[in-house]
């Protein structure tokens, strides 16, 4: 559920009909009052950032020219959906309403540091050390972004919730499939993909019942305190101990998930002789660790690399196009965003219907051209028929959604072990870029309305040709090393990997079976 923590902002941040607020020692009654001091728009509503300059007197005539000015006292917000947002508490209206997207900008940018810093450091110290680490810095960024006195500050800590949850986000995919045997990859990364659809129905229930800003700042956070401890009882990949040449790490990681497990006699089979044994390829091609570099050097990960690029991109920016403007849909917010959180449920499991039967790669091609298809169809349907134009929408969202979760799944099973993390976070860098990039393809709908749906649609439709030029891992071995990337980019078998594998199925099979 962690990247709900971004949708959030689509409450915490959310702008209120509001209008000036007249000089306060101007005796008026509130209807009278207004109507004296509001001008009107083209749709016949009070401006939202200008008043007269002087207050009307007698009864509103239309093409009302006196002069007006930008407000001087403040606003006054209607507070019968939110009683408090940032918007309203630091009046990020008018003149200011560029400070809102800075805020979810530097949340962005946090996300893009994140997946950057701490997908090096989980190849380098491990998965479980760095999940520690990201669980209390979210906890402790987003308690105190719930009590910042000012804005700048407010900014500051929601960069370094970003940051963390991005590293979750990746570190749980990578730790999960690490731990599990082929056949269960796609039933895992589904499961996660449930988890993360389960929290935009919390997220609008939770919303709704507390309209103040601060109090879900802070009811979304405190959370992260209790999966902080819960953290300390994860175990290690044991794959990321043998790509680091660590077989002592490795032997205790399996004995003691055999433990778990109840299957202790398996454990005591296990030693460093047997271990040393099996993976005696590994430990003659992983003597260090691989730097981000190898992914521009050796050609078979600069071609995946490349490729994931573009896929991430193309899901992120619009996906992110789609469900971070709630408000612009013209219905109940918390309505919206129970519908998007609602056509994940059938859309993943399709998904995983695909991906377990067909294979990744047609799931993700089928998933980002539908998606781009219902965008380009909704930017020719005219904008009185709302109930098409939102089901297409919706539609769009969950073959969106659909394309996350096979990409996250996908990606961890492309890069070798020695650097899958650092791929996992360059593609998740990527796709951070293109939650960048979306809002301000949003602003061209100043030129034409439709101009954003076009090119929202247009570049998953793009990626989707890309997808078809990555090969299929469905029932395939992780690979450890570079060279076993290289091995299958030429086609050579990999029947000693294989069978490494299958002598540590049994101690992994039922990793996860306790949480771990």
């Amino acid at each position: 559920m962690a990247f709900n923590d971004l949708l959030q902002q689509n409450f915490t941040a959310a702008i209120p009909t509001h209008h000036c607020r007249p000089p306060a020692d101007t005796n008026f009654s509130q209807d009278a009052g207004l109507e004296a001091w509001l001008p009107r728009d083209g749709q016949g509503q009070p401006e939202s950032c200008l008043h007269f300059t002087v207050p009307r007197e007698g009864p509103p005539f239309p093409n009302d020219t006196r002069a007006t000015e930008p407000c001087t006292n403040g606003w006054i917000y209607d507070n019968s959906t939110f009683s408090s947002t940032i918007v309203t508490e630091w009046d990020l209206v008018c003149s200011n309403r560029a400070l809102r997207q800075l805020a979810q900008s530097l949340y962005m940018v946090g996300v893009l540091l994140g997946a950057m810093v701490f997908g090096y450091l989980a190849d380098r110290l491990g998965r479980r050390k760095v999940l520690i680490l990201n669980y209390l810095q979210t906890a402790v960024s987003g308690t105190c972004a719930a009590f910042a006195p000012n804005f700048p500050v407010y900014c500051a800590f929601r960069l370094l919730s970003g940051m963390s949850l991005a590293s979750i986000a990746l570190n749980c995919m990578t730790l999960s499939v690490e731990w599990m045997p082929i056949h269960t990859r796609a039933c895992v990364g589904t499961l996660i993909g449930y988890v993360y659809s389960l929290g935009q129905f919390l997220l609008a229930g939770v919303a709704y019942a507390v309209p103040h800003w601060r109090h879900l700042q802070l009811l979304v956070s405190v959370p992260f305190f209790a999966f902080f401890i819960y953290s300390w009882f994860f175990i290690e990949s044991a794959r990321w101990h043998s790509s680091s040449g660590r077989l002592d790490l490795t032997l205790k990681a399996l004995q003691r998930v055999a433990w778990i497990n109840g299957k202790r006699e398996e454990g005591t089979k296990l030693s460093m002789e047997v271990l040393r044994a099996s993976l005696q390829k590994e430990l003659t091609m992983s003597k260090g660790q691989a730097s981000a570099l190898e992914l521009l050097r050796c050609p078979a990960l600069r071609h995946l690399f490349l490729c994931l690029s573009m896929l991430w991109f193309a899901t992120s920016f619009a996906y992110y196009g789609l469900v971070m403007d709630l408000q612009g849909f013209g219905v109940s917010i918390y309505l919206i965003q129970v519908i998007f959180g609602a056509v994940d449920l059938p859309a993943k499991l399709v998904g995983f219907l695909v991906i377990n039967s067909l294979g990744r790669r047609p799931a993700q091609m089928a998933s980002l051209l539908l998606a781009g298809v219902c965008i380009l169809v909704n930017g020719v349907i005219p904008e009185d028929q709302s109930i098409v134009r939102t089901s297409l929408a919706v539609l769009g969202k969950g073959c969106l959604a659909t394309s996350f979760n096979c990409i996250f799944l996908y990606t961890g099973e492309l890069y070798p072990t020695v650097i899958r993390q650092t791929g996992m976070g360059m593609g998740s860098t990527m796709a951070r870029v293109g939650s960048i990039v979306s809002p301000l393809v949003g602003m061209t709908a100043e030129i034409y309305p439709s101009v954003p749906l076009f090119i929202y649609g247009a570049v998953p439709v793009a990626a989707s040709a890309v997808a078809a030029l990555l090969p299929e891992t469905l029932g395939q071995p992780l690979p450890d090393t570079v060279q076993d990337m290289e091995s299958r980019r030429r086609g050579k078998p990999r029947r000693q990997q294989q069978d490494q594998q299958k002598q540590m199925v049994p101690l992994q099979a039922s990793a996860r079976e306790n949480g771990l």
